[in-house]
């Protein structure tokens, strides 16, 4: 089983950097995102949201989104796909990167969620 990372934005540019910036720490997890809609305007969009999974050479991905409506499409995606996805409620930045790096590192998957539980957004 390999894990991997989804990161989805309502702007294109936000989940773009966040990648740039994990893939710093994690150049061995596979790594997609979903910026905005399918009009490259702000917002996301449940197509754009499956074929980041598709996609994702991982067998079981991590997600991590902005806001609530990113939260809303991930949840049709994930209905709509064959992977095991974990969907966080986490800061977007900080919870992407703690995850791909630990992931990097080896550790395991029940690890890194001990890790994202502090990061939870309330």
């Amino acid at each position: 089983m390999s894990l991997g990372i989804v990161v989805v934005s309502h702007v294109p540019e936000v989940a773009a950097g966040v990648v740039t910036l994990i893939r710093q720490v994690a150049a061995n997890v596979p790594i997609t995102y979903a910026g905005g809609t399918d009009d490259q305007l702000i917002g996301t969009s449940m197509a754009k949201i499956s074929t980041a999974f598709e996609d994702n050479s991982a067998d079981e991905l991590l997600a991590f989104y902005d806001l609530g409506s990113a939260k809303m499409n991930l949840e049709m995606a994930i209905e709509m796909s064959d992977k095991t996805v974990h969907l966080y409620d986490t800061a977007l930045v900080e919870s992407a990167y703690t995850a791909a790096s630990l992931l990097q590192a080896g550790v395991p998957l029940a690890a890194v969620e001990a890790q994202l539980a502090p990061l939870k957004i309330k």
